[in-house]
């Protein structure tokens, strides 16, 4: 779990700059906070409804609260497939060698199609409309994280597939929880510190949308890894040891 935990941070925060979800922030922020229209595709994805002074008082409270209540609520889907992937992980436990190791094949290969090594699988670049279509403001915030979190699931493919493999190595419903909420705290906070820093923020995305393709690649590696790891039976022996060496010194 101690090495887990900061590969799952790191795989939500290289969701966050991918492009199935960078382009994106800001039409969603204008959304869940009622800043923004949308048209008749969806959510805009230029227009967050915050000028070029940013939000003063009331406002930004609102985008700042917008903004935490679609976290929570793609963070409650994700949990949800973190949680069922551990516990039927502790239901294979004896067949959990060689599911790992497929997993892990799984994982590489993803990891090289998020790269751009490989061609893409056509999946991976789609997105699942829902039919029902949250109001935009506070109230439909957390329906509308929900909706996120369902229909983005197939283009956040490589990372997420990563993470469920781990949770379902785990075996255990409790620490593949835990796991999810980290790759839904880096996926997360960077869509609350954007509306914290309100149109700055905004314009601070410019940045990551020129350095995609590095970011890209270096997500890629990151899955690579950790499939390889998987095949290997590494990780196993890894958090074991680390597990065993933390128990060790919380006896100390």
């Amino acid at each position: 779990m101690l090495l887990a935990l900061p590969v799952a941070a790191l795989a939500g925060l290289v969701s966050f700059a991918s492009p199935c979800v960078l382009p994106l922030v800001p039409g969603y922020l204008g959304y869940v906070t009622g800043l923004a229209s949308t048209g008749g595709g969806g959510t805009r994805q230029a227009d967050t409804g915050v000028g070029a002074g940013g939000l003063e008082g009331r406002g930004r409270r609102r985008l700042l609260a917008g903004a935490v209540l679609f976290v929570l609520g793609f963070s409650v889907v994700f949990i949800v497939i973190g949680f069922s992937a551990g516990v039927l992980g502790g239901l294979l436990t004896q067949w959990a060698s060689e599911i790992a190791r497929v997993l892990g094949v799984l994982v590489v290969l993803l990891g090289l199609a998020f790269a751009g090594v490989l061609p893409a699988l056509p999946v991976l670049g789609r997105t699942v409309t829902a039919r029902v279509r949250p109001r935009p403001g506070l109230a439909g915030a957390p329906l509308l994280g929900v909706t996120f979190g369902l229909g983005w699931t197939p283009c956040m493919g490589p990372t997420l597939a990563a993470i469920t493999s781990l949770a379902f190595v785990s075996g255990s419903g409790s620490r593949s929880i835990v796991l999810a909420a980290a790759y839904a705290a880096g996926l997360g906070i960077p869509f609350v510190l954007v509306a914290l820093a309100a149109a700055r923020g905004v314009r601070g995305l410019k940045g990551l949308r020129r350095h995609r393709l590095v970011l890209a690649r270096a997500g890629g590696a990151l899955l690579v890894v950790v499939g390889l790891l998987l095949v290997t039976g590494l990780w196993g022996q890894w958090t074991s040891a680390l597990g065993a060496r933390f128990a060790s010194w919380a006896l100390l």
